[in-house]
């Protein structure tokens, strides 16, 4: 999805249009299992790749699709859709994730806990906050710490951290006061708690501060890229997004510039493009720093 003066357009790969929305809509979003969110005088539906209104404008808050659901309020309360927009689960929760690995944590009353596809509540609300399931393991808050959960709702992890998020290639970036280090599914320590701030592993790295520079480490904790960017992006198709100074470039896994900084914003590379900002316009560029080019 681009924008284009004050209208919003889909392009395809070779930066031609590939879909123009109907000018009536107020916002659109990206493409989620083939439906994209659409805003109509603030009441949210969705349209599907040829641009129809597949689920009219009906909701006051709506999430992206995925693993075929949606969450959607109506009034007060979320409850979830199908792609036929037919209603599945009931509008009954104050707030509800997105499902991952067949569940979704939602909050009933002033706690959290987790649902299957068809509404079962599988594990009971008991929990001051709680994550999205990923490799088998759901972050949860109690008593004002963080551990971890299984899907059967046991507790793998002790909560005794100060801050936990979701596992990325068996380790989970959790926080220690104010330090960060990595856990393994099992709980063990993997990397201690040194970092003054940590990314999630992506690609086999993943994005540490230490002082005020960023780098990167391998999973056994071993500097892989030293501390050097004023930021550091998590690697995707091989290429991560660095800061140095007030400009943006991108690096190899060995450390080494593959496209000079020269960006002042940039994002993440998905099927070989990655969308740049330099004086005051977006453009789209591949591996080797081409723009991409368009009859747009």
């Amino acid at each position: 999805m681009v924008r284009r003066g004050d209208r919003s357009l889909y392009i395809d790969l070779t930066g031609d249009i590939a879909l123009e929305p109907d000018s009536g809509f107020d916002g659109v979003s990206a493409f989620s299992e083939d439906l994209a969110l659409i805003r109509v005088n603030n009441n949210y539906g969705y349209i599907d790749r040829s641009g129809q209104v597949a689920i009219d404008p009906q909701y006051m808050s709506a999430t992206a699709f995925s693993e075929k659901l949606a969450a959607v309020r109506t009034g007060t309360r979320y409850g979830f859709i199908n792609s036929a927009g037919e209603l599945v689960i009931e509008p009954q929760f104050i707030l509800a994730e997105p499902f991952s690995e067949g569940m979704a944590a939602v909050k009933i009353d002033e706690q959290y806990g987790y649902i299957k596809a068809d509404g079962q509540r599988v594990i009971p609300p008991q929990f001051q906050d709680a994550w999205s399931f990923s490799e088998g393991r759901a972050a949860v808050r109690q008593a004002g710490k963080w551990g971890y959960i299984d899907p059967a709702g046991a507790v793998i992890i002790d909560p005794y951290l100060d801050g936990a998020f979701n596992f990325s290639e068996s380790l989970a970036r959790v926080r220690q006061e104010s330090v960060w280090g990595f856990l393994g599914r099992d709980g063990a320590i993997a990397i201690p708690a040194q970092f003054d701030f940590a990314s999630d592993f992506s690609e086999g790295l993943a994005a540490v501060m230490i002082g005020v520079k960023w780098g990167y480490i391998d999973p056994t904790g071993a500097i892989a890229i030293a501390p050097q960017f004023d930021y550091a992006a998590n690697f995707s198709e091989g290429l991560a997004a660095v800061k140095v100074g007030n400009h943006y470039g991108y690096i190899s896994k060995t450390g080494k510039w593959v496209i000079d900084p020269q960006y002042n914003n940039v994002g993440s590379f998905s099927e070989g493009w990655a969308w740049v900002e330099a004086a005051n316009q977006w453009r789209y560029v591949n591996k080797t720093g081409d723009f991409l080019k368009g009859k747009l």
